[in-house]
């Protein structure tokens, strides 16, 4: 298991056991972490799951693909470095740790 950190806007932290293999946003969902709405699936066809990594872990993840590139385009305040989507973030036991922050909703 990796331990996922992911705090919400409001400060509120949430820390979740993660099974390797899944990933972050299936970690969130599962674990009932309200602001990952997820509302492709993990097909990286959204930014419903769109967080921002803690500057420490940024160079630690793999690097973002072209698609995910893309969909963050449509995230809310993407920002260049930070911004990930996290049905694109395999959980691995070289995660646990990993802290993500959640973006202020935007209804």
């Amino acid at each position: 298991m990796a331990k996922i950190t992911y705090i919400e806007h409001n400060g509120t932290v949430h820390e979740i056991d993660v099974k390797p293999g899944m990933t972050v946003m299936e970690g969130a969902r599962d674990n009932g972490v309200p602001g990952i709405d997820a509302d492709c699936g993990g097909a990286c066809a959204c930014s419903t799951c769109h967080v921002y990594v803690a500057p420490e872990w940024v160079d630690r993840l793999p690097t973002r693909d072209p698609m995910e590139e893309d969909m963050l385009d449509f995230a809310w305040q993407p920002d260049p470095v930070r911004s990930r989507l996290t049905c694109q973030i395999k959980v691995t036991p070289e995660l646990d740790g990993l802290v993500v922050n959640l973006p202020e909703r935007q209804i």
